[in-house]
């Protein structure tokens, strides 16, 4: 309410077993509207944003029989001035991407595919090769590894590029930032199994450094990672969410 408290909640009928949750402004009207993975129904649904801060008017995108969507991005994946949606789908291997108008409608997804039993669990997106041109980064949860899809100006995306997270390292969660000084954009990925944060330092070509590991408590289960300057010392920092140990680390970065 502008005074660091909040109004009581408002809900929303979504679908089934609701996972993911973006914001972004989908019909160019300067408010926010809000999309919902929902992996019981193998759809994301969106939801427009109104001037008397309600959400109304659902739209149903479809992801595929099975697909059981986990992760959302919101990003202008093909330089049109649109927002768009990324979704990495657990249960058929693969990303779907919808490509926004700006009124609130969304093109049949394109798929890519991110391996055989790979099932992606998060994904991603920034410019990894700095081409102005959005890229993306999934973290394939059964194949231990993340995929890299650079992107093209006409909205199309490479094959899979793929770097390991480590034997049993279960990557749950990905995102990205600048975390070596360099203005490249670099990956961080919370891998659940083997309890440690991975960083893959890029080389602002698309291409990144192997894995350098970060362990974490005995047990921790990492299963999200976030990023911000948490003591205003100009460096980023990374606050992870613990399922194993019902507990919050923070990592402050010393150089």
């Amino acid at each position: 309410d502008g005074t660091g408290w909040f109004r009581p909640q408002q809900r929303y009928k979504t679908g089934s077993t609701p996972f993911s949750v973006a914001a972004a402004d989908f019909n160019n009207d300067d408010l926010p509207d809000v999309i919902v993975s929902n992996p019981g129904e193998n759809n994301i649904m969106v939801l427009l944003g109104t001037t008397n801060k309600n959400f109304d008017r659902k739209t149903t995108l479809t992801t595929g029989q099975g697909s059981r969507p986990r992760s959302l991005v919101v990003a202008d994946l093909n330089n049109d001035g649109q927002m768009d949606i990324g979704s990495a789908n657990s249960g058929t291997d693969c990303i779907s991407i919808f490509f926004g108008s700006g009124s609130m409608t969304f093109t049949n997804q394109s798929i890519y595919s991110t391996g055989a039993d790979s099932s992606p669990y998060s994904i991603a997106a920034g410019d990894f090769d700095r081409n102005n041109q959005s890229d993306m980064v999934v973290a394939n949860y059964k194949s231990d590894t993340i995929g890299i899809f650079l992107g093209y100006n006409n909205g199309s995306f490479t094959n899979q590029t793929t770097y390991s997270t480590g034997s049993s390292s279960s990557p749950y969660f990905v995102t990205v930032g600048l975390f070596n000084n360099d203005s490249i954009l670099d990956i961080v990925v919370a891998n659940y199994g083997n309890n440690k944060l991975g960083v893959f330092v890029g080389h602002g070509d698309g291409t990144f450094e192997d894995m350098i590991p970060l362990p974490m408590e005995y047990g921790s289960h990492p299963f999200s990672v976030v990023t911000g300057d948490f003591n205003n010392d100009k460096k980023v920092d990374f606050a992870v969410g613990n399922n194993g140990t019902d507990s919050l680390t923070i990592l402050l970065r010393t150089c």
